[in-house]
């Protein structure tokens, strides 16, 4: 398999606090990836390390090194803008801009640079099309983006991503907020974006693990106690930790 992303020994603090413990991960290009565990075991911590956005917060530190196409991205050199626009994140919450449904796409293209009307519109028809919002809004570009349904900005924060020629997309929990028949057609959409793109999505939810992933990770305590493939995870896992959890026994 080719992989797409390798974390090795990683560790994470803030301050004091040994938030990743020692992780050693490799993720294939163009699979999902599922990281379950209870809350606080360090599954948006890992998520926010691959992108940089845990540089954001005073008295973070990281050891360790974390390859994307087999480079490291904690190199003096890399580029963080554009780490950030090769990996791009999706939170629990819709945070769409309080601008148009054109702008919102556009915003990030035009920060790289891109000015020409006719691409930024080709990028916005490609970019919705991918995240099956083009028939919907087409008609409606100057539309609050903050007026559509959750299930359509939590869409358009996808195609947000897709905007900026991502190849990695990275989802804290992006279903938390939504129903169930709304998170069900968001899965679907993850299933097909799996063809072009490489996934990792936080979850607390198994089923949703079991039903979109090719491979979960279970973490505890900020170590990643076994991954594999999800069906082998949730079927015949071989720590007794990531059975408890499976089971019900624990989390």
């Amino acid at each position: 398999m080719e992989y797409k992303i390798e974390l090795v020994n990683l560790s994470v603090y803030y301050g004091d606090f040994h938030a990743l413990r020692n992780i050693n991960m490799q993720i294939g290009a163009k699979t999902i990836t599922a990281l379950i565990g209870p809350s606080g075991c360090g599954k948006s911590t890992m998520l926010r390390t691959i992108n940089r956005i845990n540089e954001l917060i005073d008295g973070t530190r990281i050891e360790g090194k974390i390859l994307i196409d087999q480079k490291d991205i904690y190199h003096p050199k890399t580029d963080i803008l554009q780490l950030r626009k090769k990996a791009g994140m999706v939170f629990q919450r819709p945070n769409c801009f309080p601008l148009s449904v054109y702008d919102n796409i556009t915003y990030g293209p035009r920060v790289h640079g891109i000015k020409k009307k006719a691409e930024l519109d080709e990028i916005v028809e490609k970019s919705l099309r991918a995240t099956w919002l083009w028939d919907e809004l087409k008609e409606k570009m100057k539309k609050s983006a903050l007026s559509l349904s959750l299930e359509y900005q939590q869409r358009l924060c996808i195609a947000r991503v897709l905007a900026l020629g991502s190849e990695i997309i990275l989802l804290d929990e992006p279903c938390s907020a939504l129903d169930p028949i709304t998170t069900l057609r968001i899965e679907e959409l993850l299933v097909e974006l799996k063809k072009d793109y490489t996934i990792i999505i936080v979850t607390h939810n198994m089923q949703q693990a079991a039903r979109v992933s090719n491979y979960s990770g279970y973490m505890l305590m900020g170590e990643l106690v076994e991954v594999n493939e999800t069906s082998k995870i949730f079927t015949s896992p071989q720590d007794k930790r990531t059975e408890d959890y499976i089971t019900g026994r624990f989390g």
